[in-house]
């Protein structure tokens, strides 16, 4: 897998956990720890995208 296909994947995962935790946010019966799950895997996701960018 190339740098460049890595990192549109990366964005792509991103970007669907923005939309589940916007999703998880306007259901009432969203457990609070899974919303936080979620954000935690989106920041560490975009962590990788700019240590990953930063290197090229």
């Amino acid at each position: 897998m190339s740098m460049v296909s890595h990192l549109e994947e990366l964005r792509r995962k991103h970007q669907l956990l923005s939309e589940a935790v916007e999703e998880a946010e306007r259901s009432p019966s969203t457990d609070h720890l899974a919303i936080a799950d979620l954000k935690k895997q989106k920041l560490r996701i975009k962590e990788e995208i700019s240590r990953l960018t930063q290197v090229a």
